[in-house]
């Protein structure tokens, strides 16, 4: 049954165009500088849904992890490789066509199998917390904590292999300019 439609309600689908506009502006936009903060809203329109389902833990682990750690690495990244920012030739391809198909059958079959997987399941929201943080603290460092720290060692081997792109190019350019000036002086 299907009651009346409530204030949360209306907030939640809030968050939920919000993120899911974000999430079309990450994907579409040709500029990397704004495809990355197109994604800060995006996931902080998910710690709202969080918040909203009573899982503040998951929303403020959402906020700092990933807004306030994996946006700034992917920011430093962009700039430590000096990665062309806006469109170029190469990613401007009319493979268009192609990606909307293989988006629009990801999205159908992780919408059938949410569907199906979840029918007639509810949140019940008066009982017990289900996303408090000891409930979630116990699960993630139970089962959940091979695979969270090795996402961690994955980011900071991205960030080391940034550093050194971006110095290895500097070296070069460095040796360039002394191998012309000696030569210069050897002139003189």
């Amino acid at each position: 049954m299907i009651g009346a439609v409530t204030g949360l309600d209306i907030l939640m689908g809030v968050f939920g165009v919000v993120t899911v506009g974000s999430a079309v502006a990450v994907v579409t936009t040709p500029h990397l500088v704004r495809a990355a903060l197109y994604l800060v809203v995006t996931l902080t329109g998910v710690a709202g849904c969080f918040l909203l389902l009573t899982a503040e833990f998951l929303a403020w682990v959402q906020i700092l992890i990933y807004v306030g750690a994996v946006v700034v690495l992917l920011l430093f990244g962009l700039m430590l490789t000096r990665a062309p920012i806006g469109p170029t030739e190469e990613s401007s391809r009319p493979r268009r066509l192609f990606a909307a198909v293989v988006a629009v059958g990801a999205t159908a079959v992780l919408v059938a199998v949410l569907v199906t997987g979840f029918a007639g399941e509810y949140v019940d929201l008066d009982g017990a917390a289900a996303g408090g943080a000891g409930t979630t603290g116990a699960a993630l460092f139970e089962t959940w904590v091979l695979p969270f720290e090795l996402v961690s060692l994955l980011l900071l081997g991205a960030l080391v292999g940034a550093i050194a792109l971006s110095r290895s190019g500097d070296t070069a350019r460095t040796g360039d300019r002394d191998r012309s000036g000696s030569g210069s002086r050897r002139a003189e």
